[in-house]
């Protein structure tokens, strides 16, 4: 059985050369979203990485990434990944189910690194999709450490920027210059096989 992963309407807002652009058309669900497209419709290959990151941390917590209490904090999944990150004390992330399972420590910890390399807030920072599978699937490649992760309530995601109600609704303004937008997918559908070489 192959998992697969479908954007539910990302590929829509690209034209067939895009790699990244701005719209008011957001499409997706929020906690998923990466927060430069949640909040001000900028869109780009990382954005799919993020949202990868997230999944990757919610499967090895066992939580969704929303407001939950831990103690007496009320915390998120990023910021709770985060902090025992910080503190050393990743195992405490970890799905009580999957700690008495087979799995390796080893392999769960490294998903959450690279679950975490996925979120960093920093757009640049974060892997493209092709260097996330390889991530996974070799041992020997040496992670970098990730930087602190985008936050919904707290971001650094420069304030000047134009919040997304100031776009005029349903445009779409792209980096790239426009071709004559073609139909990518018969229906409406878009599904990627990613494979290391």
């Amino acid at each position: 059985m192959n998992p697969k992963i479908s954007d539910f309407g990302m590929a829509r807002l690209f034209a067939l050369d895009e790699t990244q652009g701005n719209t008011s058309r957001i499409a997706g669900t929020y906690g998923y979203m990466a927060p430069e497209y949640a909040m001000h419709g900028q869109f780009s290959v990382k954005s799919d990485v993020f949202s990868f990151g997230v999944l990757v941390l919610e499967i090895v917590s066992g939580e969704k990434n929303n407001c939950f209490r831990h103690g007496e904090n009320i915390e998120d999944l990023l910021s709770n990944a985060w902090k025992n990150w910080q503190d050393g004390t990743t195992t405490n992330l970890i799905d009580p189910e999957l700690k008495v399972g087979s799995g390796s420590m080893q392999d769960i910890i490294r998903c959450i690194h690279i679950g975490l390399l996925c979120v960093q807030e920093n757009v640049t920072e974060r892997p493209p999709m092709a260097s996330v599978g390889l991530m996974l699937s070799n041992y020997s490649l040496t992670l970098p450490a990730p930087s602190e992760p985008a936050f919904f309530l707290h971001s650094s995601i420069d304030p000047e920027m134009p919040v997304l109600q100031k776009f005029d609704l349903g445009t779409t303004q792209s980096s790239q210059p426009k071709s004559k937008s073609e139909n990518v997918s018969v229906n409406e559908v878009s599904i990627t096989d990613v494979y290391p070489r």
